[in-house]
């Protein structure tokens, strides 16, 4: 995997859940499950009920469940907007 990052926002339609840089982010759409890495090519996606996992650079895992929203990636920025967001 390469050394580079991504910048994720993931929130909540009423609060920021977390920010920060990952190696990456895997969610559920309603399409089925994605992940993204650095270099992605831009994307819109809608959220579906599920679980987002982030991969720290230093190899750890942040949990959080989202419901509904979406996801966009443009220049290795991930934002995720969901109605409801929380870590697990």
């Amino acid at each position: 995997m390469s050394d580079k990052t991504l910048h994720i926002d993931l929130v909540a339609a009423d609060r920021a859940v977390w920010s920060g840089d990952a190696k990456m982010v895997i969610a559920k759409t309603v399409e089925g499950e994605i992940g993204l890495l650095a270099g992605h090519e831009p994307m819109l996606a809608i959220l579906s009920e599920g679980e987002v996992r982030i991969t720290l650079p230093t190899g750890e895992s942040i949990k959080a469940s989202a419901n509904g929203g979406f996801l966009s990636v443009e220049n290795d920025v991930v934002t995720i907007v969901a109605r409801h967001a929380e870590l697990s």
